[in-house]
């Protein structure tokens, strides 16, 4: 199951959780590398649009299945930086109802001249083209490849630079598009382990998001040092929907009333292996109040605000007024919330949040959350840290 050991690394992003000596948590907490996480991106300041996603993430080529061999192939390359199918609208310029497979890779120094540079990217795709078409059972041929000039790419993939920033060269393979229920299906059914797809919880709420009409599933595969972060992700946009929001609902957007974790973590005690996440961007300052459900207690450590406990459910706000706010909602011990559970206003009074100081009688326990930075704000349209 890919179950480990509580470890750290200094790409995690970390939540740091404070106890007295006398507290003893109710089970014993461990860290899947399998993550789900459903995000709410209300973006007030430019697109006026709401985004709401499911991403399952793994750092195990037997959560996500990615032949053994291909994946040390492409890791080893160290000019691959990403590998992305999606049927995202126009992935790149020219690029039109047509879905996209892009290599991702940098450019080699020696190369002189555009000419150069193309040739080069095209001859390393070469190489992993079929076994890539082999692995998602595609026939994608190739279109062109392109030179990522600015974020355009970027913003409409709601992704990050690693996979569409400046800089960045992509060999394009293009096949014909296909409606985005069939090929969630498709792909989940070839990528992820039964145990993973019987086991519902976040893969259920992505699987009946991709019927509406605006949903799009992008796949990312970007290789680490040692292993390769692979990601599948379920997105819809809400057009024009984000000026007049005052109140949240974050599981209208996923269109359900409640949401459960995955059974695939029900032999153990995994609190941080499920998050809901809300970020609001603003060109005014704005803020989190009226929350219906919990929120837990926090301390501030290197300015950042981590729970002091988790085996309760609740909100973690942070930062929770400015123009750029976010929500992190954890299970603790739960395994259902519901939509009324995670309702709250934007504006009002501003929250009063318990804190604690640090002190030396504080047992400090660290967790990852998501497997890297870039990982968990990999999929956050605009917004940056």
């Amino acid at each position: 199951m890919g179950k480990k050991v509580i470890s750290i690394t200094l790409i995690a992003l970390i939540v740091l959780i404070g106890t007295t000596a006398n507290f003893a948590y109710s089970q014993e907490m461990s860290h899947a590398t399998f993550q789900e996480t459903a995000q709410i991106i209300i973006d007030k300041s430019i697109s006026q649009n709401v985004t709401a996603s499911i991403t399952l993430q793994t750092t195990s080529i037997q959560e996500i299945k990615i032949p053994a061999e291909l994946e040390q192939k492409i890791r080893e390359d160290i000019r691959i930086k990403a590998i992305i199918f999606t049927n995202q609208d126009q992935c790149i310029l020219g690029v039109i109802d047509e879905s996209c497979i892009m290599i991702n890779v940098t450019r080699n120094p020696d190369d002189k001249g555009i000419r150069a540079i193309q040739d080069s990217i095209k001859e390393i795709s070469k190489l992993y083209i079929d076994e890539i078409n082999q692995a998602f059972d595609t026939n994608a041929e190739f279109h062109s490849v392109f030179v990522h000039s600015d974020d355009q790419s970027n913003e409409a993939l709601e992704t990050s630079g690693i996979i569409s920033g400046r800089g960045m060269i992509s060999a394009v393979y293009t096949l014909p598009m296909e409606d985005t229920t069939s090929m969630y299906e498709k792909i989940s059914g070839i990528l992820l382990p039964k145990i993973i797809r019987d086991g519902g919880g976040f893969y259920d709420v992505a699987k009946k998001l991709s019927s509406d009409e605006n949903a799009k599933m992008t796949f990312s595969w970007i290789p680490l040092d040692s292993k390769s972060l692979l990601q599948l992700k379920l997105s819809v946009d809400y057009p024009n929907e984000a000026s007049t929001i005052s109140e949240v609902s974050p599981l209208e957007f996923l269109k359900v009333e409640n949401i459960k974790r995955s059974d695939y973590f029900n032999s153990g005690f995994y609190p941080l292996n499920s998050i809901i996440q809300v970020a609001v961007l603003s060109s005014e300052n704005t803020n989190f109040s009226d929350v219906n459900g919990n929120i837990i207690p926090t301390q501030t450590i290197d300015n950042e605000e981590m729970p002091l406990e988790i085996t309760k459910e609740g909100w973690v706000f942070d930062p929770k007024e400015g123009q750029r706010i976010q929500g992190k909602y954890i299970f603790g011990e739960k395994t259902t919330v519901t939509n009324q559970e995670l309702k709250f206003s934007l504006g009002g009074e501003n929250l009063q949040i318990e804190k604690q100081e640090s002190d030396e009688s504080i047992i400090v326990v660290i967790i990852i959350t998501i497997v890297a930075i870039a990982a968990a704000m990999f999929y956050l349209k605009g917004y940056k840290k």
